[in-house]
């Protein structure tokens, strides 16, 4: 295949058709800007979800009177319950030194620790801690709940809120996913309909070659080199915005926003890539597939 000719045509067609090839690159660039800010934001909205999901656990607290051997005793039990990932003790002394530093005064009139020793059972799945408190909390034969063990005091009862926090976080996951499902195939579409319309002005071109024996292929290759450059250049363009936008704005804004700071995102590198593949890609199909119903002469 000579691709020194099929070059030469395709910049040749871009400079003879100079207003479809532009509005194609425009479009490339506004999609490729829009992908590239949509990106971080799905990312951070999930890694958020992802965190508040990661802090669901169940509390079981000690009696008072309980010794360390009830401790260790319970921390076994707790171990063996299914769908039980690890299981954290906080002493009662951990749990005064850790509250009285928080509130001095209050806690400087106690005469005793009253916090008792406390278990956090975190659950293999967020989905699961409904399960694990059901274990920790059998049924009683009077029709309510106890405890798996007599030296528990107490378990955690948050069953309400953690099914909203389930169900919100669930929500989220599920309608990022789907934003960036179709924002996705509306990127293909608006890139591909672009390119059909500079295919179309040109429909005559290609009329003239295919009666004058050229091979569909032979026809096909200028016009997918012309999308594959039209593609890399507008996701360039993209990318030197965002990179632009990213040092002069947000990167100073970070040291003094923790809310732009604190979410894990896409590395910028990885984006770079990300949009190019997905530029060059779109807009290299676009012109191959686009071309197909000029072809049929």
């Amino acid at each position: 295949m000579r691709v020194g000719f099929f070059l030469r045509e395709a910049l040749r067609a871009m400079r003879r058709n100079a207003a479809p090839s532009f509005a194609a690159l425009a479009t490339v660039l506004v999609t490729m800007l829009v992908l590239g800010v949509f990106i971080p934001i799905v990312q951070a909205t999930n890694g958020a979800a992802n965190s508040v999901r990661s802090r669901v656990l169940v509390d079981v607290y000690m009696k008072t009177s309980a010794t360390p051997a009830d401790d260790a005793r319970v921390q076994k039990e707790l171990v063996a319950i299914p769908h039980v990932r690890t299981v954290q003790f906080v002493s009662k002394q951990a749990a005064y030194a850790q509250e009285s530093k928080r509130d001095p005064q209050a806690y400087a009139l106690l005469a005793s620790n009253p916090l008792p020793d406390t278990f956090h059972v975190i659950p293999d799945n967020p989905g699961n801690v409904l399960a694990v408190h059901s274990a920790l909390t059998p049924p009683t034969a009077g029709g309510g709940t106890g405890a798996i063990d007599a030296s528990i005091q107490s378990v955690s009862n948050k069953k309400n809120d953690t099914k909203k926090i389930l169900e919100v976080t669930n929500l989220v996951t599920i309608t990022a996913a789907a934003l960036t499902v179709l924002l996705t195939i509306a990127s293909i579409l608006l890139i591909a309909n672009t390119i059909r319309l500079s295919l179309y002005a040109r429909r005559r071109e290609v009329e003239v070659m295919k009666l004058v024996g050229a091979t569909d292929w032979f026809i096909r290759w200028p016009f997918v080199i012309e999308g594959t450059i039209v593609g890399a250049l507008g996701a360039l363009l993209a990318i030197g915005v965002l990179g632009i936008t990213k040092v002069a704005l947000l990167d100073p804004l970070a040291g003094n926003w923790t809310l732009i700071a604190a979410p894990q995102t896409i590395a910028f590198t990885a984006l770079v890539a990300v949009l190019l593949v997905a530029g060059v890609l779109v807009s290299a199909l676009g012109s191959g597939l686009s071309l197909r119903r000029f072809l049929r002469v």
